[in-house]
């Protein structure tokens, strides 16, 4: 017998009672999550080590910058020219080939949202992934905080491939980090909170964006609309529509890959 606040039960009631004992869940289906930093915490300590990789092979347009930092075409740099050839003809220069996207480096999409070029760029990004992820991640729960994340910063690095010049490098969590403000936002929207200071930074920073030199404008407007549109699948779709979450998200994810690829394969 197993003893309870009443008395004894016998094994097989308190199986039975604990293959019935419902899971918790939150608002939109996610589980609850015991610490909610951890996730944020994992994150800034991904970005933090590409940091030190970075520093350690010559810093911003080093070898592992180059080699994770968003490029969409490949390029042939000799001072502050680039030399319109190949890989084969840039060697045969002297010169060092700098891979792009659309010259086989695919995994740049994903790889500069973890790459920062300066101190002030790393330490703005982590700062606010510190102060806003465990917020988003307590209301969405784990796995559709780490969505959202990620599918804006797709997102970025699509609007980068769309808008941006075929030889500029392009690095930075940002993308990802506009598309958690837009998540916030709209979680703002739907409890019906006051979204007066949400909007208000969020619209200084895309003056900043479209203003300040060297800031990437196209990958902070598509990370923006990413994260947004991810947030919009999972917190307005009625509960009983609710299985279609990660479909739609799997959709968005593909839809966003495809957009790359074809313009990788324009710019090649």
């Amino acid at each position: 017998m197993v003893p309870g606040s009443v008395g004894f039960q016998c094994p097989e009631c308190v199986a039975v009672g604990r293959q019935r004992t419902r899971r918790v869940r939150l608002a939109y289906g996610g589980e609850p999550v015991a610490n909610p930093r951890v996730t944020s915490t994992t994150l800034i300590g991904i970005n933090a080590a590409v940091w030190v990789a970075v520093l350690l092979t010559g810093g911003a347009f080093g070898a592992v910058y180059n080699l994770l930092a968003l490029l969409p075409q490949g390029m042939c740099p000799v001072g502050d020219r680039i030399l319109l050839v190949g890989p084969t003809a840039c060697a045969a220069s002297g010169s060092d080939w700098v891979a792009g996207v659309a010259t086989g480096a695919p995994w740049q999409i994903l790889t500069s949202g973890f790459v920062h070029s300066a101190v002030w760029h790393i330490g703005f990004n982590m700062l606010v992934l510190w102060m806003l992820g465990p917020a988003i991640e307590q209301v969405l729960g784990r796995s559709r905080y780490l969505a959202v994340y990620f599918v804006a910063l797709l997102g970025g690095s699509a609007g980068v491939m769309l808008f941006s010049s075929g030889y500029s490098s392009t690095a930075g969590a940002s993308g990802a980090i506009y598309g958690l403000i837009g998540a916030l936002l709209l979680i703002a929207i739907k409890h019906k909170g006051d979204v007066r200071g949400i909007l208000f930074w969020l619209g200084l920073n895309i003056v900043l964006s479209f203003t300040w030199a060297g800031i990437s404008w196209q990958g902070h407007i598509g990370g923006l609309i990413g994260g947004a549109a991810a947030t919009t699948i999972i917190i307005y779709l009625p509960r009983e529509r609710r299985s279609l979450q990660w479909p739609l998200i799997g959709l968005m994810t593909a839809s966003i890959v495809a957009v790359i690829v074809v313009r990788a394969l324009q710019l090649a």
